[in-house]
């Protein structure tokens, strides 16, 4: 049985990221897509499937080409965990400030006496 393959397996390689920014903005077909990188047509297919995989690509077809479409919101599953992350960090970071103010306002008491 194949795994179900994630969000976060698509954007964990270098090569996929650069073709989601690629089609970003505009599809392009496969072929202007591969010409793009310094591996074979076939490893870029393979890159290409993995996105489709995880749900950050369609391909549509158009005459003899083959379209790739980006699905950005897709990316909001990642977003979503690197948030929670977020508002941990900035909890920590809040207490850290509110230490240094508590430090620097006991340090001011000490040399006003």
């Amino acid at each position: 049985m194949k795994a179900r393959r994630d969000v976060f397996q698509a954007i964990a390689d270098p090569t996929r990221r650069e073709i989601i920014n690629m089609i970003a903005s505009r599809p392009l077909n496969v072929n202007a897509i591969a010409e793009k990188f310094d591996v074979s047509r076939q490893a870029v297919s393979l890159h290409i499937q993995i996105l489709i995989d995880c749900g950050l690509v369609t391909v549509k077809q158009q005459g003899r080409d083959r379209f790739c479409e980006a699905r950005l919101d897709q990316l909001s599953e990642v977003s979503l965990w690197v948030d929670q992350y977020k508002q941990h960090w900035e909890n920590k970071l809040d207490k850290l400030e509110k230490y240094i103010e508590q430090l620097k306002k006991q340090r001011n008491e000490k040399h006003d006496k």
